[in-house]
């Protein structure tokens, strides 16, 4: 097979003059397109891969920082090389600010431009070596690790670590080193899911010290201090958002916020109507629904009003933290009518304490695939997926908030109530009629199941849920299986098998991201 040939996009007014350097560098090897401007070039970046730009800095109408900026938008990753007829150092040190591959003055000849792209390419490749050869190093040592050893700590460490690694071999596309890193994922979920049975219960009720930091107690360790210090702040919760799509979605924050990444765990079920109502009030599911049954509904069996009540949850935790008297706004997106209406009325939040929003996207679009044929052909995978998050997340409302929110040097709080994972193998469980719950996750009674594949809770309060009646229990799906029934057994299995889902046991479920997004200006 003849090996591609790797793709140059030359931007420049005087692109006609340039025709020579254009044929040099295809007798070198190289595929080279030209354009007399910024849009074009933008245009072509995306429709077309390239895997290097020749920027000229000043032209006419959009310059070259502009255009800059739109690629690293449209291409984080994309190098660029700036060329331009300034010395002035000021210039240089904005581009080379904006982490440009390299910097030449015009004028430049043929050779000089060819042994720039042969550098970079050169650098590429060897980046991509040293990825997988430190992978490989590391998947050894990991497997000499005795993970039953591990508490909590190494455990979030570990989930960090593995979703880096996901991003990682996206660029490096080696499909040995990525089925390696399947199986070792599935063995850690496993050796997880084990964790988690042992452990959980203890954490309910223990001392901060002795426990992660878990859902309830996630505003009042992130958002309230900030608060008290007399700042203004917003949340931000994205629904059903993974640790390794908030580290790509990172790479496109807004320069004049400074980002600091922490996990946390999501409690079980790892499901909105649980998880998000947690987080709102800094309460345990059963302590929401012994302290506020008024605004405690059954979560499950209402899907429509399943957390209508976030709102006054979030007036609660402020009046029980002394802060009653703050003044917020709370918004839930979940159509493009709700986003444009934030945005109009983003700007005029300047003078309130906090600004608090939900959006919905992630989860609806990770549902989707189960749902429907256009979706499964759009995330095929969980790389699938993050791309296409990426795409929405440059053009959302979420990024437009998120460039207010800066304006207004609020301290943002970015997090998510759960995570989700991609389910592959079937557990046929066994129940009655009276049973609620999705893939994942289920109560009821007479629930059975194989106990390698889901973890039987007879204790509802030992887990900080509601008790319910009678012999009523909870089923928490572990790795990655997920639930299904004798009847429409296979229907079932062919819908789901592959898709994102959440309400159990795994890394990808429960250890979640938290950032705090701090204004550059003030620290």
């Amino acid at each position: 097979m003849t090996p591609r040939r790797q793709r140059i996009l030359w931007v420049d007014d005087e692109i006609d003059m340039l025709r020579p350097h254009m044929l040099y560098l295809e007798g070198k090897g190289y595929r080279v397109t030209g354009v007399a401007n910024g849009p074009d070039g933008l245009h072509l970046v995306e429709q077309e891969d390239f895997d290097l730009v020749l920027l000229d800095e000043m032209m006419p109408g959009m310059g070259g920082l502009a255009v800059l900026e739109e690629l690293q938008r449209l291409r984080p990753g994309l190098p660029v090389v700036m060329i331009t007829k300034s010395e002035e150092e000021h210039l240089m040190n904005e581009a080379l600010g904006r982490r440009i591959s390299d910097y030449l003055i015009k004028p430049v000849n043929p050779s000089q431009i060819f042994l720039t792209c042969k550098r970079i390419f050169e650098a590429r490749g060897l980046e991509r070596g040293a990825t997988v050869r430190e992978y490989v190093r590391q998947f050894g040592a990991a497997q000499e690790t005795p993970l039953g050893d591990w508490g909590w700590r190494e455990w979030a460490a570990e989930a960090l670590s593995t979703a880096r690694w996901d991003l990682a071999l996206d660029a490096v596309a080696e499909a040995h080193l990525r089925e390696s890193f399947d199986a070792r994922l599935l063995e850690l979920n496993r050796a997880f899911g084990r964790f988690v049975a042992g452990r959980y219960a203890d954490w309910i009720g223990a001392k901060a010290e002795s426990r992660p930091l878990l859902s309830p107690q996630l505003l009042p360790q992130k958002l309230v201090p900030f608060l008290h210090a007399g700042r203004r702040a917003a949340l931000i919760v994205i629904d059903c958002l993974r640790l390794d799509q908030w580290l790509l979605l990172e790479e496109l924050l807004p320069a004049a916020f400074r980002c600091e990444n922490d996990v946390y765990y999501a409690i079980l079920p790892t499901a909105t109507p649980f998880a998000r109502n947690a987080i709102f009030s800094g309460l345990m599911p059963a302590e929401i629904a012994s302290r506020h049954p008024e605004l405690w509904t059954d979560a499950q069996a209402d899907e429509i009003g399943r957390n209508r009540f976030e709102r006054e949850l979030l007036r609660e935790l402020l009046r029980r933290e002394g802060l009653g008297a703050r003044r917020f706004q709370y918004a839930k997106v979940t159509s493009r009518a709700d986003a444009e209406e934030l945005l109009r009325q983003a700007g005029s939040y300047a003078d309130l304490d906090l600004v608090a929003t939900v959006f919905t996207f992630v989860d609806t679009f990770a549902h989707g695939r189960s749902r429907d044929a256009l979706f499964t052909e759009f995330a095929q995978d969980a790389a699938a997926l993050r791309a296409h998050l990426r795409t929405w997340f440059e053009r959302s409302a979420l990024l437009d908030l998120l460039h207010e929110m800066a304006r207004q040097e609020r301290v943002t709080i970015v997090t998510t109530d759960h995570g989700s994972l991609a389910v592959r193998r079937p557990a046929l469980v066994g129940a009655d009629r009276q049973v609620v719950g999705g893939p994942r996750f289920k109560r009821g009674r007479a629930l059975t199941v194989d106990p390698e594949a889901g973890l039987l809770v007879r204790d509802a309060r030992a887990y900080g849920l509601p008790a319910g009646a009678g012999a009523e229990t909870h089923l928490f799906a572990r790795e990655d299986y997920f639930f299904v029934y004798h009847h429409g057994r296979h229907e079932h299995e062919r819908m789901l098998r592959g898709s994102f889902q959440h309400g159990g046991i795994s890394l990808e479920e429960m250890v979640v991201p938290v950032a705090t997004l701090t204004p550059a200006a003030r620290g």
